[in-house]
């Protein structure tokens, strides 16, 4: 027996030798619907009776209610077989196969340089899933091309940044809870600053946005498996002026799809190093300060010293020539005398 827990789909496989032993043919097994029946197929020379349940058909297959905790959610459904009857009366029980995929609830991942355009990916197998959450900064609003080296801004430059579940694709909804920037790659160090970009899900600087498919403006975090915001970039007042963001998401089940959309009111301030789930970390952002500031003061300062120096020279020689105009103006009248 083996169960297959598929990003859309999950499939159950039992070998028919074991209906066999029980008189069952494949044509007698379904799920609660008994619509939903099962079929025979050989796989690596070995015969199965299978039943293969797709996201779109599991209500109405008969799947049980999902079960949920902080940190994963259970899909379980039931193979059966109908009953054996002899004239009015039946002596076999039917059998009954429980079965159930658990996929996870909270995803954490972080993001090491250099940075391709896939971005980093951590992956944690449940059964027979691997999902998987990425976190990538994109060079515009249109989110078609990841940067692929260390990403270097000017301040006050836009930032585009993009969260997504990308395994199972639409099984989940995404909130990226908080968001902050600091000066430390690791998310829970005290030591240096740190500047909060969101919190609770919602906007804690005012130069955040989030933005839908189309780049504009809009309220989405919470309400799909991808979100997308943008900031204005900004650097510590001390040194060092990289930049790393850290942000905490959480998965929400389509039956609790309201606890990821954000309540934006009573917002508590998050203190450094408070332990977190599902936390994605992107850095270092590398600031791009121009190092011709300093030179182009000197430069400012030298000009008038050289301005001076030349005023001074030609002074100087006007001078010289003036005198010199005044000797050969003189010489004659010694002569006559």
């Amino acid at each position: 027996m083996n169960v297959v827990c598929g990003k859309d789909f999950i499939t159950i496989m039992v070998q028919d030798d074991f209906f066999k032993y029980h008189n069952i043919g494949v044509e007698s097994l379904h799920l609660q619907n008994e619509s939903c029946r099962a079929q025979q197929e050989v796989i690596g020379n070995v015969s199965y009776y299978l039943v293969r349940t797709y996201k779109d058909q599991y209500v109405a297959c008969g799947g049980n209610p999902l079960e949920a905790n902080i940190t994963h959610v259970s899909y379980s459904l039931t193979l059966m077989s109908d009953p054996q009857g002899y004239q009015n009366i039946v002596r076999e029980p039917v059998v009954k196969i429980s079965y159930s995929c658990v996929y996870p609830y909270v995803r954490s991942v972080s993001l090491p340089f250099p940075i391709i355009p896939a971005s980093s990916e951590t992956f944690m197998r449940v059964e027979d899933l691997d999902a998987k959450v990425e976190m990538s900064l994109f060079k515009d609003a249109t989110y078609s091309e990841a940067f692929s080296s260390f990403p270097t801004f000017q301040l006050n430059d836009k930032v585009y940044v993009q969260v997504s579940v990308t395994q199972p694709e639409d099984i989940f909804s995404l909130i990226v809870k908080d968001c902050w920037g600091s000066q430390s790659a690791e998310h829970n160090q005290t030591a240096g600053l740190m500047y909060s970009l969101l919190e609770e899900g919602c906007v804690s600087d005012h130069t955040v946005m989030f933005l839908n498919e189309t780049g504009e403006d809009e309220q989405v975090n919470g309400r799909n498996s991808t979100v997308r915001y943008s900031f204005d970039m900004f650097r510590f007042v001390t040194e060092p002026y990289d930049l790393y963001l850290h942000c905490n998401v959480f998965l929400c089940t389509p039956d609790d799809a309201e606890l990821c959309i954000p309540k934006c009111s009573g917002i508590t301030k998050r203190e450094a190093g408070e332990p977190t789930q599902g936390l994605l970390s992107y850095g270092p952002i590398r600031i791009d300060e121009p190092a011709n500031h300093k030179s182009n003061g000197i430069m400012v300062l030298l000009l008038p010293v050289g301005t001076v120096w030349v005023l001074g020279i030609f002074l100087l020689i006007l001078i010289s020539m003036a005198k010199a105009g005044n000797r050969r103006q003189s010489f004659p009248f010694q002569n006559r005398d």
